[in-house]
């Protein structure tokens, strides 16, 4: 069992929250939706209808806008919301770099929290994968205020399994797939 090295992360993090990251990225590929799942769920109606992208970096972002009914204090996105978004961008960047459907079970997470999150803004979640074997993966990832700070990192580990051993899934009953818009972007500024 690999020991976590939480100073090394306290190092990164403090390196990277004070630092703004101002990339331009091309995407290479949009992620599937499905009907009701709260971070995805086109048809939920207290969802976040997130969409993700992968980018030519082997990155995903999922692009989110939180309301009212996210929030905590008001005015500003609830702190497990916050969790849940970054746990399924890191969770998903798995399926960039696999042929089969591949997710990723949280088996541990660790949430920072940097800055207060506005609700009714256009959020920018980034997530990758840091390391991997044949049976588990790690990743980290940043949720981004609509200036380009970092508001809040993550860190996970996850066991990699195929969906149709997670869960009873029905894809067509799910309406899971890409569901492409005039607005998807083909370059994500990070």
């Amino acid at each position: 069992m690999r020991e976590i090295n939480y100073s090394i992360i306290k190092t990164l993090n403090h390196q990277i929250t004070k630092s703004k990251i101002n990339m331009k990225h091309r995407v290479t590929g949009k992620q599937n939706n499905s009907k009701m799942c709260f971070l995805c769920g086109l048809k939920n109606s207290f969802g976040l209808k997130g969409k993700f992208y992968e980018l030519e970096n082997n990155e995903l972002v999922c692009l989110f806008t939180p309301s009212n009914e996210h929030q905590s204090y008001p005015g500003r996105l609830h702190g497990g919301i916050t969790t849940a978004v970054l746990d399924e961008t890191i969770g998903r960047a798995i399926m960039i770099q696999s042929k089969e459907e591949i997710w990723g079970v949280t088996i541990e997470f660790t949430t920072r929290f940097k800055k207060q999150i506005p609700l009714k803004e256009e959020l920018r979640v980034v997530g990758r994968i840091t390391n991997q074997t044949s049976r588990t993966f790690e990743g980290t990832g940043e949720l981004l205020l609509p200036n380009g700070e970092i508001a809040a990192t993550g860190f996970g580990k996850y066991l990699r399994m195929p969906l149709n051993k997670i869960s009873d899934f029905d894809p067509l009953e799910q309406e899971w797939k890409v569901v492409r818009n005039e607005k998807d972007p083909e370059i994500i500024e990070l």
